[in-house]
């Protein structure tokens, strides 16, 4: 399994966790049942990740919106905007280039049509307080 398909189970896990308050291994217990979910280390520590940090992340992500509160944004975008902000702040062996295209190609496949383009901002404001945009992160 690729990195790429390895974010969008983590971001398929993620959202799922959105509508629910359920344990994210019943969240996987039932997809893995119902949709032949492949659950992988870089899934599991992706969707742990955003889980065990969101409240630092969701925080990070609402410092970046204008005139804009988390709860505006799309379950999908959100999801999306926390996986990345997870990979931007606690994986350091990811090019910060990778994480916001990775994030942007997500957003194509599963959000609304201009979400995107607001995605590619928020994460690029966030890699600059993180003082990510002059570092290169090796994979």
């Amino acid at each position: 399994m690729t990195r790429h398909e390895s974010r969008q189970e983590a971001f398929c896990l993620l959202f799922e966790k959105t509508f629910t308050d359920m344990d994210l291994d019943d969240i996987i217990e039932g997809a893995t049942e119902t949709r032949d979910l492949q659950v992988n280390d870089f899934t599991m520590q992706l969707a742990r990740g955003v889980i065990e940090h969101q409240e630092d992340i969701d925080t990070l992500i609402e410092s970046k919106l204008k005139n804009w509160k988390l709860s505006r944004i799309s379950k999908v975008s959100l999801s999306i905007l926390r996986i990345a902000t997870y990979e931007l702040k606690y994986v350091n062996d990811i090019p910060m280039n990778v994480t916001i295209n990775e994030a942007v190609e997500l957003a194509k496949q599963y959000a609304n049509e201009d979400d995107y383009s607001f995605i590619n901002g928020v994460l690029g404001s966030i890699a600059k307080e993180l003082n990510l945009e002059n570092k290169t992160r090796k994979e």
